[in-house]
Parts: C-alpha cells; structure tokens; sequence
C-alpha cells in the first residue's frame, strides 16, 4: 500500500511537471495572429520556425543568450576552480582555524541575494561596471563560489590523508598534490558543482534586471521579461517560443553529463 502511495505521488508530480512543458510547446506552435487569448490544449496550427525568428533576432534575444552563454561557462568554470583550491586550502593545508574559514565561505550561501541589489548597484555605477559584461561576470563568479565550495568541501574531506600524505613523503608540493591527485580524483565533483552554478547562472533574473539594461549585456532570462513586456499585446506564441530557446541549454547540459552529475551528487551526499 505505501509503494503505491509513493508511485502515485510521483505520478502526480510528473504529471504537474509535464503539463505547464505540454501547454509551453503546443502554444509556442501557434500562429502569433492566430492566437485566441487563451491557453490551446491542441495543436492549432504551426509556426514554430516564425515565432523563434521573431524571439531570436527581431526581438532580439540571440544577443542575451550568447551573453548568458557566455557568463554560465567562464563563471561557473572560475567559481569551480576557486572553490576547488579554497576547499583544498579548509581540508589539505595546515592552516589555523579551518572550520572559521569554512563558515566564512559557506556564509555566502546564508543571506538573501536582495540584500546585495543595493550596494552592489551603487558600487557599479561608481566604478562604471553597470551594464557591462565584465561587471556581471565578475558577481556571478562571485556569487558561484559558496555553494560550489560546499559540495567539493565535503567530498574532499572524505578523501583519505594518507594520498597527501604519501606524497608529502616523496617530495610533492601541496601545489603539484592538489593538480595531480585530488583534481583528477574529483572530476565528478567538480563536475556536479560546474551544473549546479552553470545551471544558477543561466537561470538568474535578479542580478541581470538590477545590474544591465542592453540587449547585448543583459543575460537571457532578463530578455525574456523585457520580451514578456515587448509582445505581451501581440502574442503569446512569440514570448513561449522565446522560452523554449531559453530552456534548451540547461537541458542539453543535463542529458549530456547526467551520469557525471549523479556520480557527483552521490559522492557529495555521501560525504555528509
């Protein structure tokens, strides 16, 4: 009776899922002038190809999303990196007071991003970073780096001591330790980390709104809401279409490594 209970909770949950994806697909098919004011359960016509024209250069989408694209690779990359070494530096080094660093970094993860919206609006405007593309990448590193910071943190501290230790032995620098052994050995790690903040970066609304305006700068999920508000009047269809063009990167990135994410995962979690 439980089993059941539990396979047909998930059913209703996939079910919830798939609905709003059916309804997104079907409508974004629609002709624009076709379009009745109200969501289509049927496929009413196809103008799939027009309406992403339309999101893609007319409305101009395609330069947020080589600019999101770009901002999700290199700053989820950099905050990986980052956060790699400074797991390294908590877990390896003979550092003071590990744990206090620990918490100083994790502490990013604790406190709401708004709190930030204001001060970091007004430092950009000083130091002529707003609206730029540098200005976003270096916050969204920035912002990457606790969380993926977390999760290789806690796979490294289950790795055993005597690896560096032996190689502290044979003559190895901390920095050649670090390279040639915990890197290779915490490539599905690292690799759930890249996902996780590729995934948060290429999502993000709040930052892209609060910190860029134009449409070669802004990320894409900030063009979809001035999409959103451009053809709200003349059809649905156009703005759905934009948002299955939105969706498709972070899909692609789970069906490809979905195997290095779940082995990832699994050694985080397991970890804990």
């Amino acid at each position: 009776m439980g089993r059941a209970v539990r396979h047909l909770f998930v059913a209703g949950c996939v079910v919830l899922w798939l609905v709003p994806l059916y309804l997104m697909a079907v409508n974004a098919l629609t002709p624009a002038a076709e379009y009745a004011g109200h969501p289509e359960w049927t496929v009413q016509g196809f103008a799939l190809w027009e309406n992403l024209d339309t999101a893609w250069t007319v409305a101009g989408i395609g330069d947020s999303f080589q600019a999101s694209l770009l901002y999700s690779v290199v700053c989820a990359a950099a905050a990986v990196l980052v956060a790699a070494m400074a797991a390294f530096a908590v877990v390896v080094l003979p550092i003071p007071r590990p744990a206090f660093w620990f918490w100083l970094i994790y502490s990013g993860t604790l406190f709401p991003l708004q709190m930030f919206l204001a001060p970091l609006f007004g430092l950009y405007a000083d130091t002529n970073l707003y609206d730029t593309r540098l200005g976003l990448m270096l916050v969204y590193a920035a912002w990457a780096v606790p969380f993926a910071f977390f999760l290789i943190r806690n796979q490294m501290a289950v790795m055993p001591a005597e690896l560096t230790e032996a190689a502290l032995i044979d003559g190895a620098s901390f920095r050649r330790i670090f390279w040639r052994i915990h890197v290779p050995l915490m490539r599905a790690g690292l690799g759930a980390a890249f996902i996780f903040q590729f995934t948060a970066v290429w999502n993000d609304l709040l930052l892209g709104i609060t910190l860029s305006r134009s449409g070669e700068v802004q990320p894409v999920m900030a063009a979809l809401t001035t999409l959103n508000n451009a053809y709200s009047s003349t059809g649905p269809p156009v703005i759905l279409a934009g948002a299955l063009i939105v969706s498709v990167p972070t899909l692609l990135v789970f069906l490809v490594f979905r195997g290095l994410f779940l082995k990832g995962v699994t050694a985080s979690a397991a970890a804990r």
